[in-house]
């Protein structure tokens, strides 16, 4: 007995002292690797084995969700970030373990899906730390996307909700606040190979103490950021949002007591649970699958892919990416899988149940299962300041296996629809205002995403964002007052890019921007989709068109207009581009994925977002619809009848209904007469690895064999040893292609 109380003691002293002696504490792998909800803890079970009255908790959520949105919109309204204005931001309540229970009506769900790992985080390392400890009045900041979060631009206030002394639960504010010190302006540097190139880095760390800030750490942020007037104003508002969602909540605890608030959100959480498996168990067993690629690291073309498995069985469910790419050293488009996870929440919501309460329960039902060290399960030091690109990936992969599923059912919660556009495509710019302030930031227009079509109807043009339902694309005159960015074509619908289909995809909007009245200036572009289309068709639509960044240089828009204002006759990407109208200009076009770049006054950038993807056969489309497209000039006469096959006077609109049967049923037998049995389509297409000249990054034939390109070499991992691919410097390849071709010339 007394060598059993021996070894317990020694056992606790040497916890204690390799506790007290840890070197780093870094992101927890047991909290970070795990997204279901957490066991009942002692208080919830002894509120909920009293019984709850339904009608009281419903009527305490809906009084919580009047307060979330109350603070959602006190950080709307005065937030000072681009990001607050347009809804680039949530508000959410968490239970006193830190699992997320609700969110404000809208707002960014991945912002909360992920926020509860910094909460779990606090509550374990930093409650019982004699240095930190947790009391009310606290307040605590974070942006590390390695300890949960989306990526280092989106900051977060948490503060601990405590009543009558005990925590009931946590109360947290996100924004995407832009700038962040890192080593390009607006914080999400392309250019990064490294973790320390991302600008700071918070760990969940006390920022409020009393309710106030404590001045000395938000001096020490200031002088990490480009822009601190930024950066002090929205952790203002930030804490001061939460400080009155806290005052709501302890209104209602006052009411109500606090059985009634921690049952709710325990109840809540359950609750959505429960009619999780309910639904998967209503869809048929199997399996079913997609692949997605991203063709850039933003740096250089790269095939990366995407796999991903979503198998049925009962009232489980698992999502297999096994056999995606891993990993990249020194490219910043990896991601880790908590933010992984978070994005996938945010697809689920958005494009398959989006009647389900926002909170994080909707994935405890969900096994994922991925290879360490992916693309999508980085490792930690991995530079991840454009995990953005896996991350929209995650936000769309649903849409079709899940519609593959639930096409059989007798009743839906959604439309089937086609992959939304997911590269949200904007300009992040930085430099000095014409205001004379030092800024670095994204515009609005990242949130307009096509919307895939639908079983039933046309995808909607522009609709939100992949990643946010419920965001703005704000005000061009507010941003010209701020920045120097003047917009010469803004949100005009892009002719032709289309997804087709029986019914096509909502459509993207132009993007041409150029810069005035500053000495110092200069833009990037952070998206992909220019060689591989990203947005997918479903049930025989198109895939959305893939698209470019143009851009024409070496002249000043304002110096030509003001010697001959009709110069241009209107500014249309396709216009420019062909016509060429402004004389000496240097016109190009490259990929959309640009690391930032100085501009003169008066050169002239110009992207686009694209369309979600079209749905079902386009010889089914209506040919009435079609007419309708082209009088609200949406596409041309060439692809009326290139593609639909539709026979129609240009002048009138008026179909010839007969000639067009004939022409759609001539085509089908072209169809036919090009088809090929799948074996002989197999022996011609099929090859044992990617082409050799192809930076292919994924498994090819075999998941358990994953194929990259390291220091501009092929090799062949197992996938359960994945290292990272090392990508060399751009310009170090451009360098040595030149010298090869001056020493071939002697």
């Amino acid at each position: 007995m007394t060598t059993d109380i021996q070894t317990l003691d020694d056992k606790a002293l040497r916890d204690k002292f390799i506790a007290d002696n840890t070197l780093f504490l870094g992101p927890d792998p047991e909290i970070m690797r795990n997204h279901s909800i957490l066991p009942r803890s002692r208080q919830e079970e002894e509120v909920l084995a009293k019984g709850m009255d339904p009608h009281q908790v419903h009527h305490v959520r809906g009084l919580i969700n009047s307060a979330l949105s109350e603070s959602f919109q006190m950080v709307n309204q005065m937030g000072a970030a681009p990001g607050a204005k347009w809804g680039d931001l949530v508000t959410a309540i968490y239970t006193a373990q830190g699992d997320l229970s609700m969110i404000a009506p809208y707002g960014i769900i991945a912002f909360a899906a992920c926020c509860f790992y910094p909460i779990r985080f606090i509550n374990k390392y930093w409650t019982n730390d004699p240095t930190v400890g947790v009391k009310d009045g606290d307040g605590f900041i974070h942006n590390d996307a390695r300890y949960g979060g989306i990526h280092n631009t989106d900051q977060s206030m948490m503060m601990p909700l405590f009543y009558k002394g005990e925590l009931v639960c946590w109360l947290s504010s996100t924004i995407h606040e832009g700038e962040n010190g890192a080593t390009e302006p607006g914080g999400m540097p392309a250019k990064a190979e490294s973790k320390y190139d991302e600008g700071i880095k918070m760990p969940p760390f006390k920022i409020v103490e009393h309710f106030e800030l404590k001045r000395d750490l938000v001096t020490f942020l200031q002088n990490s950021v480009r822009d601190p007037r930024l950066q002090l104003e929205d952790m203002k508002v930030k804490l001061h949002a939460v400080m009155r969602l806290r005052d709501r909540i302890i209104a209602i605890l006052d009411q109500y007591g606090r059985d009634a608030l921690i049952g709710t959100l325990r109840v809540h959480l359950e609750d959505v649970e429960t009619e999780m498996r309910r639904r998967i168990r209503e869809l048929p067993d199997g399996t079913t699958r997609v692949l997605q690629f991203m063709d850039s690291s933003l740096r250089e073309n790269a095939l990366q892919k995407i796999s991903c498995a979503i198998t049925v069985k009962g009232d489980r469910m698992t999502m297999d990416f096994r056999g995606s790419a891993p990993q990249f050293l020194n490219r910043s488009v990896n991601t880790n899988i908590a933010s992984f996870k978070a994005a996938l929440c945010t697809g689920l919501l958005q494009n398959i149940w989006p009647d389900l309460p926002h909170t994080m329960a909707v994935l405890s039902p969900i096994e994922i299962v991925t290879d360490r060290n992916s693309i999508l399960d980085a490792e930690g030091e991995m530079p991840q300041a454009m995990s953005l690109m896996p991350l929209f990936k995650g936000c769309v992969v649903w849409t079709i296996p899940m519609n593959k599923f639930s096409y059989s059912l007798p009743h839906r919660y959604s439309a089937i629809i086609a992959s939304q556009y997911d590269q949200a495509a904007t300009f992040i710019y930085g430099g000095i205002t014409q205001n004379g302030d030092v800024t670095g930031n994204f515009c609005a227009d990242i949130n307009g995403n096509g919307q895939g079509a639908r079983s039933h109807a046309d995808g909607q043009h522009s609709i939100s964002p992949v990643f946010g339902f419920m965001c703005d694309t704000g005000e061009h005159e507010l941003a010209e007052e701020e920045t120097p960015i003047i917009r010469l074509g803004a949100q005009r619908l892009a002719k032709d890019r289309i997804g087709w289909g029986k019914y096509r995809g909502g459509m993207g909007y132009e993007q041409i921007a150029t810069a005035r009245g500053t000495g110092l200036w200069g833009f990037m572009t952070g998206c992909e989709g220019s060689k591989f289309p990203s947005a997918q068709g479903l049930f025989g639509g198109y895939s959305c068109p893939s698209y470019q960044l143009m851009k024409i240089k070496g002249i000043n828009i304002f110096e030509v207009l003001k010697k001959d204002p009709k110069a241009v006759e209107v500014f249309d990407i396709v216009e420019l581009m062909n016509k060429r109208p402004i004389p000496g200009g240097t016109y190009t076009s490259q990929d959309m994925g640009m690391t930032f770049e100085l501009a003169s006054e008066g050169e002239i950038y110009m992207i686009c977002q694209g369309s979600g993807g079209g749905y079902g056969d386009v010889l089914e489309r209506d040919p009435q619809l079609v007419m309708k497209d082209l009088r609200e000039e949406l596409m041309s006469h060439e692809n009326a009848r290139d593609i639909y096959k539709v026979v129609y006077d240009a002048e009138s609109l008026v179909v010839d209904e007969e000639a067009t049967a004939e022409l759609r049923a001539a085509a089908r037998r072209e169809r036919i007469a090009r088809g090929k049995p799948f074996d002989a389509f197999c022996k011609e297409w099929v090859t044992a690895e990617p082409p050799r000249n192809l930076p292919y990054f994924g498994s090819w034939d075999k998941p358990g064999e994953i194929y990259a390109t390291t220091m501009g070499r092929r090799v062949k991992m197992p996938a359960d040893q994945l290292q990272g691919a090392f990508m060399l410097d751009p310009k170090d390849v451009r360098i040595a292609e030149l010298e090869a071709q001056l020493a071939a010339r002697g």
